[in-house]
């Protein structure tokens, strides 16, 4: 297939490669050349920190809920701990499907989840900026968008206070990251359904938006939060009126799986075990008082993000992919997009201009709904309607406004839920991080377009070269030196996972050893990891649920401490 058809069909332009679009004359030549090895370097290093946290699930060890989950999964089978999670412990049926299915074959599914984690949280993002590119008519440079996609991975998992909770613990990743994956996944399939205009493709990805979004309200009240504000607020830009999309799909797509959240989140809140855990901590009456301590708690949260430099690597990620996006694509400004030959290409045009267009044969005429691949898609911009400059000020506003509201939200219910050290708990900022730093992304991939841009245009001078040289180079640096500030997490993180399993391997045999003679009371010395609870917590064994938990694993009436 030519580049010029993949064009037509509203696919990326002609130089979607990455490799150099303008001559060797303009200004921006000396930054064309020296980019690629230098997304090269920071992809490295981000890939091998990555690898590090993947090959990590190896030595995951059970401990805190992990206890828990494994005896209830033993013996109470998939169905029976989701019976249990809906009527005694939280309500959450999704998450404890999930978990009698990852913990069915024992600790293999837990050291399995952070690869998996890893490897489709990666490729669902790779795949959702190339189709933010090709909805902006914009070319794909595979190498930066690779580097993009792994510094944001990178900084997700490890630049937060509590990366073993967000990656290797099991009972937080599928509570708050897997919900992450899944929502990328489901805005994938959302663009592919839209791609396709075929009726049945978007009946059922609408239909899998509501399944989608009901399983979600029953997995994580803080993902429900902020994507339910993402989707209502990109089903309102996508309306028909202001011109993004032709038809109402997106806004449908979007409408439904509010509906889902809504769906689940009613199944939650009034399952029988909801109820018991809201018994146990009565909710604090809303008063001017819990506003102020909620704002406070938000406030905190967002000083500890933001006391972590490391997430400027995000930015600079993104000005590295701009700057490649623009250095593949010479021609006219992303501002004059619309008057492209492109977009005048796919401007649906006479019936009898193109004989593969709808209306071409009589057989296309009496099949309306299946039109050919080469029409423009709904999802596109309409040529005949641009948008307003207004509309683009709103979009590149609104993440802001949304991610300071979703977290918020996700702040009043951590104190609800677990008091006012709640918002301690970073396992579960997961739902507002992941767009948090796709948003720091997506500013520092604008502003490297445009100045990868004026760099295209500049004549051929020294002071040109030099300062585009200037640009990337800093901006490499910050994205190497973000990288380098979480070798000694990572490193910390590893160093502390490996010697935890190696003690609990030898304390798991010699507990098994005393239970097969027929003791029933075993010494267990607990082994702390990530900030979570071991037996004996508490001085109160019969508040102890983690030593009671382990004692079921290990199938003896109870725990004694060294």
């Amino acid at each position: 297939m030519s580049r010029t058809t993949l064009s037509e069909r509203g696919g990326a332009p002609a130089a979607d490669d990455g490799q150099d679009g303008g001559g060797p004359d303009d200004g921006g030549n000396g930054p064309r050349r020296a980019l690629p090895p230098v997304a090269l370097v920071v992809t490295a290093g981000a890939g091998a920190l990555l690898s590090v946290g993947a090959f990590l699930g190896l030595y995951v060890r059970p401990t805190s809920d992990d206890w828990c989950a494994l005896w209830k999964a033993r013996d109470l089978g998939v169905l029976g701990i989701t019976g249990d999670f809906y009527l005694t412990q939280n309500g959450r049926v999704t998450n404890a499907f999930l978990t009698g299915l990852l913990y069915s074959d024992g600790i293999l599914g837990p050291s399995l989840l952070p690869a998996f984690l890893v490897v489709t949280l990666g490729i669902g993002l790779y795949l959702l900026g190339r189709a933010a590119l090709r909805a902006l008519r914009l070319p794909f440079p595979r190498v930066a968008a690779l580097t993009a996609t792994l510094v944001v991975e990178a900084l997700l998992f490890f630049a937060g206070t509590r990366p073993y909770q967000v990656l290797l613990w099991a009972p937080a990743t599928v509570s708050h990251t897997l919900p992450s994956v899944v929502g990328v996944w489901a805005a994938l399939s959302a663009v592919v359904a839209a791609r396709s205009r075929r009726r049945w493709a978007r009946s059922a990805a609408v239909g899998a938006a509501v399944l989608l979004g009901a399983a979600i309200g029953m997995l994580s009240e803080p993902f429900v939060a902020m994507s339910g504000l993402i989707a209502l607020a990109v089903g309102v830009l996508c309306l028909p009126r202001f011109g993004r999309t032709r038809d109402r799909f997106v806004p449908t797509w979007c409408a439904a799986w509010c509906l889902g959240l809504l769906i689940g989140l009613v199944l939650l809140s009034t399952s029988p075990g909801a109820r018991w855990r809201r018994a146990q901590r009565p909710g604090t009456p809303l008063s001017l008082a819990e506003v102020r301590a909620t704002l406070g708690d938000w406030y905190r949260i967002w000083e500890t993000v933001g006391g972590q430099w490391a997430y400027a690597g995000a930015l600079a990620a993104g000005v590295l992919l701009g700057l490649a996006v623009a250095f593949a694509a010479p021609g006219p400004s992303p501002d004059r997009r619309i008057a492209s030959p492109d977009r005048r290409i796919a401007s649906p045009g006479p019936k009898d201009a193109h004989p593969d267009r709808e209306g071409a044969s009589p057989h296309r005429k009496s099949e309306p709904d299946a039109p050919s691949p080469d029409a423009p898609s709904p999802y596109d911009p309409s040529p005949d309607a641009p948008p307003s400059r207004g509309t683009f000020l709103v979009a590149v506003a609104l993440p802001v406004p949304l991610i300071a509201l979703g977290s918020l939200v996700a702040a009043y219910g951590l104190r609800g839920g677990y008091g006012p050290g709640g918002w301690t708990y970073a396992r579960t900022w997961t739902s507002f991080l992941v767009p948090f730093l796709l948003a720091l992304c997506g500013y520092g991939a604008w502003l490297g377009h445009r100045i990868g841009r004026r760099l295209g245009r500049a004549p051929t001078t020294g002071g040109a070269r030099a300062a585009g040289l200037v640009v990337l180079v800093v901006t490499g640096a910050v994205a190497v030196a973000s990288l380098t500030a979480l070798v000694l997490p990572v490193r910390t993180l590893t160093t502390k996972t490996v010697a935890r399993s190696i003690a609990w391997d030898r304390q798991d045999v010699r507990i098994r050893a005393e239970a097969a003679a027929g003791r029933r009371e075993v010494t267990y010395r607990p082994l702390l990891i990530g900030g979570l609870a071991e037996p004996f917590f508490t001085e109160v064994y019969a508040d102890d649920w983690a030593a009671r938990c382990a004692a079921a694993y290990y199938g003896v009436e109870r725990l004694v401490r060294p």
